[in-house]
């Protein structure tokens, strides 16, 4: 026999749990937002795969070549 009894606490409870489900989609939102709109405003792909300032060479232009 299943007991079928909640208290309010639980429910205060679930409340809470949904408000703070909706801060983190809200904070996930955001975030993935802000990384769209970096990315779509550097345009060419070389400058996002320099920006992480480490030397790479088979990223840097030869001399002759452009």
């Amino acid at each position: 026999m299943a007991i079928k009894v909640e208290h309010e606490v639980h429910g205060r409870r679930k409340n809470r749990n949904y408000g703070v489900l909706m801060l983190l989609i809200g904070f996930v939102g955001i975030v993935f937002g802000l990384t769209v709109v970096k990315v779509l405003q550097l345009g060419d792909a070389r400058q996002f795969e320099t920006f992480d300032h480490v030397a790479r060479p088979q990223i840097v232009p030869e001399e002759g070549t452009e």
